[in-house]
């Protein structure tokens, strides 16, 4: 195996480890985190498919970068990035405000819709 696959066979390991953690233990996912989210098998391998996804267009914008092409053509392939990412956040989002903030409404928490006012504040600057 050559140095690239070593290296990219490093960075899926460390994904997977990153994202395995808080499944099965009480770590958080990242130092920053002090809540989880349970997922079904199904939602969680879905959102890693659509992030690997969009991680290889990067990477093809990287090599466009890399085989000096047009300008217009990588700016295209930056929109076709960023409308993966906006759809994976709608996605997230959705699957947010029907178990998390539904729960937590229901439960009489309200502090979950202060928390989305807060995320919406932040991502609709």
């Amino acid at each position: 195996m050559n140095s690239i696959d070593n290296n990219s066979m490093g960075k899926e390991k460390a994904m997977e480890k990153v994202m395995s953690m808080g499944k099965d233990n009480n770590e958080a996912c990242c130092p920053a985190c002090s809540k989880k989210k349970s997922r079904s098998e199904k939602e969680f391998k879905d959102l890693m498919n659509r992030l690997k996804r969009i991680e290889g267009q990067v990477r093809g914008v990287q090599n466009m970068l890399e085989n000096d092409a047009y300008c217009l053509d990588v700016i295209n392939q930056v929109s076709a990035i960023n409308s993966a990412l906006n759809s994976f956040n709608r996605l997230l989002l959705n699957k947010h405000l029907h178990s998390c903030v539904a729960e937590g409404i229901k439960s009489g928490d309200d502090d979950v819709i202060d928390e989305l006012d807060s995320l919406l504040q932040k991502i609709m600057k």
